[in-house]
């Protein structure tokens, strides 16, 4: 069996189409919002990655969300450029013109169809909600043949209303049919059953794409997202790291290797580059200023570490014993020395090229060369995390109001902690001199003294980048501001200040975040 897609053209059964959402319900985390700069450089990842649609944002949101979606709509090429809109005219028109540039697009348009969600959300009775289903779609083909239509909280609709909605939409255009699990309710028998279902029962549903998006809420989103493929879905809508709304979405790395490592029980085959997934993860981890946790699958940090000694001694016989994939497959290396300091720009470059960042703009390849001849000059050993490290710190900061310049502390059991901090706001580098109850908090007083704001401090916390006493500190930083929550991090040799930059990068995200706001259930 295969379709013809106006995007993918002819497709066999077996093909699958990852739509990743990382810019869209991923950037919806807590804490985890993005410049348009950051949406652009992660957009570029995203497409080296080989996502084939790549949903840009929500245009309608805000002025910021429509110039990101139409920004990567103009520069990234490869993938198909997708915008979010309610079924409302207003969101599908901003975003047909927000998606209008790029070369292959999509507009993805959704409406609740749960009785719970119409009923209390949308306040719609089931026959309106099936007249906004056609109008949608049809208004969203004006725009592009590619059109994706959402039963948003689909697992909890009554599946006859849901088979109408369906038909609806495939009737009126729609080239890709989504039933999400929303609120992450289902388990692997239901999504097996709704897709099953829909595919057997609803007319024209064997010449479109069925996809599948899941929520970890009870942390069956992979599991979820697997069974829906067997019940004929072949798009799975997915997020780096798996971030997204309350406990997120699915995780892109999981899905692919689950699919690539079990193809005796995952009979289908993508276009993702794995070896660039472990890259991919920590360029966002340094973006939303929020580290996977170590036991996370495929990207944490312990994913292929052994402790145990019968699983080293297996290990050291033959590395099958205990590993289903290897490291290397999704982009883990062998920690490797690399240049000192009498390296050059040049073999920078290469080092750079080789640890997957490509070309990543003069301005951030000089402050990123600049900080690695100070790191060789206070550092013994080099390490390819601490250069990925320092350049992730300068490429996501580049547009920023506010920028740090230099710190200077003194503390210690006898004296005062003090901070003498610059920084460049708005273009004019200012300074502070302040106390405080240690360093760090003499820090904080002095960002604050130079960018006064409203935020509470919710979370601080250091790690390491490498091993050893010498090794750079990154700090994470949780403000708060209005409900709005930040994450920021930053690295350095000195902990204070990688402290500061994690402040800064955290203020940045909540200047930005103030400007964005969330659409209401429905605009018709």
């Amino acid at each position: 069996m295969s379709i013809n897609h106006p995007n993918f053209g002819k497709m066999d059964s077996s093909r699958v189409i990852i739509f990743d959402t990382t810019l869209r319900d991923g950037e919806q985390s807590p804490g985890f919002s993005m410049n348009l700069d950051e949406k652009l450089r992660m957009a570029e990842t995203l497409a080296e990655l080989g996502v084939d649609v790549l949903e840009a944002g929500f245009p309608v949101a805000s002025p910021g969300d429509f110039e990101a979606v139409n920004r990567i709509a103009q520069s990234i090429k490869g993938p198909v450029i997708c915008g979010l809109a309610r079924s409302g005219v207003a969101d599908i028109t901003r975003a047909g013109e927000a998606i209008r540039p790029a070369g292959r697009k999509r507009i993805h348009t959704f409406i609740s169809t749960s009785p719970l969600h119409m009923k209390y959300k949308l306040r719609m009775e089931p026959d309106a909600v099936l007249e906004a289903v056609t109008a949608s779609v049809t208004l969203a083909r004006d725009f592009t043949d590619d059109v994706e239509w959402s039963a948003e909280d689909g697992t909890r609709t009554d599946m006859e209303f849901l088979l109408r909605c369906v038909e609806a939409a495939i009737k009126s255009g729609a080239t890709t049919i989504n039933i999400p699990d929303t609120v992450g309710y289902a388990v692997p028998e239901d999504m097996l059953r709704i897709f099953s279902t829909v595919r057997e029962k609803v007319p024209g549903a064997d010449q479109i794409i069925l996809s599948s998006h899941c929520h970890n809420d009870l942390g069956l989103a992979v599991a979820n997202t697997l069974a829906g493929l067997r019940g004929g879905a072949r798009q799975i809508e997915c997020t780096i790291n798996g971030i997204g709304e309350r406990a997120g979405n699915a995780s892109l790395e999981e899905v692919v290797m689950a699919i690539r490592t079990r193809p005796d029980a995952n009979p289908y085959h993508h276009n993702i580059e794995t070896t660039r997934i472990l890259r991919t993860s920590k360029l966002l981890a340094t973006i939303t200023g929020f580290d996977v946790q170590p036991n996370k699958a495929i990207v944490g940090r312990n994913a292929f570490a052994h402790e145990s000694g019968i699983h080293q001694d297996g290990m050291l016989k033959n590395a099958a014993t205990y590993e289903i994939m290897t490291p290397e497959s999704v982009g883990w290396q062998k920690t490797s020395l690399v240049m000192g300091k009498h390296s050059g720009r040049a073999a920078f470059r290469d080092k750079l090229n080789a640890l997957g960042y490509g070309d990543i703009g003069d301005n951030a390849l000089n402050d990123a060369f600049r900080r690695f001849k100070d790191l060789a000059d206070r550092k013994k050993l080099v390490y390819d995390e601490d250069i990925a490290a320092l350049v992730d710190d300068e490429v996501t900061r580049g547009h920023q109001r506010v920028k740090f310049v230099s710190l200077e502390t003194w503390g210690g059991s006898k004296s005062k902690p003090r901070a003498l901090l610059e920084l460049e706001i708005d273009g004019v580098i200012q300074s502070a001199d302040c106390l405080g109850d240690g360093p760090v908090d003499a820090t904080f007083n002095a960002i604050h003294a130079l960018f006064p704001h409203t935020a509470n401090l919710l979370l601080f916390s250091v790690g390491a980048v490498t091993e050893g006493t010498d090794a750079q500190a990154r700090c994470t930083v949780r403000l708060e501001e209005d409900g709005k929550m930040v994450d920021g991090q930053g690295a350095d040799t000195d902990t204070i200040v990688a402290a500061a930059r994690a402040y800064v990068h955290a203020l940045n995200k909540l200047i930005t975040k103030r400007t964005r706001s969330e659409p209401a259930a429905l605009s018709a």
